[in-house]
């Protein structure tokens, strides 16, 4: 068994912290269900900017972009994260309103709006999906650890399991936010710091860049098209992501919300280019790796050319990016288990403390399912397309536009939601045709839907649904 001594310490250290974190934030600040599910809505600027920030940056924007970068994209492959950064802009116009609903969830937005059968939907859409996040992270995870320690790979997907579980489930919402700080912070600076050691050792930029074909240092290599849609993409998945939307309803107040989502656009730009400078010089000196795929290109340049504390900082960021999604995936689906589904249906006058509890079992219960799913050594990329397309095209016009729209009818959501529903399977299942991803066209007619559907019926006398704010 080869394992790699500096680097195993250095992520055994950052899983002291996080157990540290879970352990004290429930000792000291969980009173409530709104304090464990959105830590009592007082979360400041930074926080919710690093918050968001660390969500958004998970494995597919650290060796995902490295690898992007190593197999076709070169240096446009800083767009997968540059435009996830332009799309948090306009979600600064979303942000106060989001905040100003006072709701815990998602569904429960869409349910006052447009009624029972559109936020009990728009509930399992998000539960399905939050699994396959929550899975593919643990996966990501468990295979950096296995990769450190020649451990095998379940072992170490039950393992990323077990800490997330217990640090999420201790601290809820708080112990997630003080977590994502630190995480980011390891994201940003592990990788940052090896940059100059990395350049160096493979004999400096000019060496590197003078061994790779001109194309791959085009910032728009992968084409206007592509990235206007990686843009929408983000801005999509965004506004009609759980997890986002958790960060802002947390916020002290609308205005710390708005202003996060900036920071937080400024915080994902400081990112972009840093994996995309590795995994090109992975290519300019092995075009070979892993078949050409280039799939460990950002451990591979790490180790071979950085001192063995930056690889531990690396592998530490590795997972850090992967855990930081992951956990707020999970307490997101429990949250909406126990609101949406629990809360409403089965026992509508549930003791708040009992609330918290039932939250900590659906966590474990949870995160033990999508260790199972991920056990089954899917598709990375698989789990996370189907999941997005999930939660995004269906829900996205209805929450998005049911917060901004007043004179929204209550059939424009729930026609929306089908649509969309129906529109992102469709277009999956073609194979995306014209390079149009399924979020995209699923998010596009489920808005047009909506705004028929409302057209229609306020010409017919229709009343506006209910207003989504309390």
């Amino acid at each position: 068994m080869n394992i790699q001594i500096v680097p195993v310490i250095m992520i055994l250290v950052y899983m002291i912290v996080l157990f540290s974190i879970g352990y004290l934030t429930n000792k000291l600040t969980i009173k409530s269900s709104s304090d464990y599910m959105l830590a009592g809505r007082r979360m400041g600027m930074f926080m919710v900017a690093a918050s968001l920030s660390a969500n958004n940056i998970g494995g597919g924007s650290t060796t995902g972009v490295a690898a992007k970068a190593f197999g076709g994209w070169g240096l446009s492959a800083a767009w997968y994260v540059l435009a996830a950064a332009i799309a948090m802009i306009p979600l600064a116009y979303f942000a106060p309103r989001i905040r100003k609903t006072m709701a815990f969830t998602i569904p429960e937005v869409v349910n006052r709006r447009f009624g029972n059968t559109a936020g009990t939907f728009t509930a399992v859409l998000n539960v399905i999906s939050l699994f396959c996040l929550t899975a593919s992270q643990i996966m990501a995870a468990g295979s950096v650890v296995s990769a450190l320690t020649g451990i095998p790979l379940n072992a170490c997907i039950l393992l990323a399991a077990f800490i997330i579980i217990v640090y999420t489930t201790l601290g809820g919402m708080l112990a997630d936010a003080i977590a994502d700080i630190v995480q980011y912070l390891i994201i940003f600076f592990g990788l940052l710091i090896s940059i100059p050691f990395i350049i160096r050792g493979a004999g400096g930029w000019d060496a590197i860049s003078s061994a790779l074909p001109p194309a791959e240092l085009n910032i728009t290599k992968i084409g206007i098209v592509t990235i206007l849609g990686l843009i929408f993409n983000y801005f999509c998945t965004f506004l009609s992501g759980p997890e986002m939307v958790s960060r802002f309803s947390s916020a002290e107040d609308a205005k710390t919300a708005q202003k996060a989502s900036v920071l937080s656009a400024i915080m994902m730009a400081m990112l972009a280019f840093i994996p995309t400078i590795i995994g090109l010089v992975a290519l300019a000196e092995n075009p070979g790796l892993d078949n050409g795929k280039g799939t460990t290109a950002l451990m591979y340049a790490t180790t071979a050319y950085a001192p063995s504390w930056i690889t531990g900082a690396v592998a530490a960021a590795i997972v850090a990016a992967t855990m930081s999604s992951a956990d707020s995936n999970l307490l997101c689906a429990s949250t909406i288990l126990i609101k949406d589904i629990y809360q409403r249906f089965i026992n509508p006058k549930v003791e708040d403390k009992r609330i918290i509890l039932l939250t900590r079992l659906s966590n474990i219960t949870i995160c033990i399912i999508s260790a199972s799913i991920a056990m089954l050594n899917i598709s990375l990329v698989t789990l996370n397309l189907f999941a997005f397309a999930l939660r995004s095209s269906g829900p996205f016009a209805a929450y998005g536009l049911g917060i901004t729209v007043k004179d929204a009818t209550k059939n424009a959501g729930i026609v929306s939601i089908i649509v969309g529903s129906v529109a992102v399977l469709y277009w999956q299942i073609a194979g995306s045709p014209y390079g149009i991803l399924p979020i995209v066209f699923g998010s596009f007619f489920g808005m047009l839907s909506f705004f028929i559907v409302t057209w229609i019926e306020r010409k017919m006398g229709k009343p506006p649904a209910p207003s989504a704010f309390e």
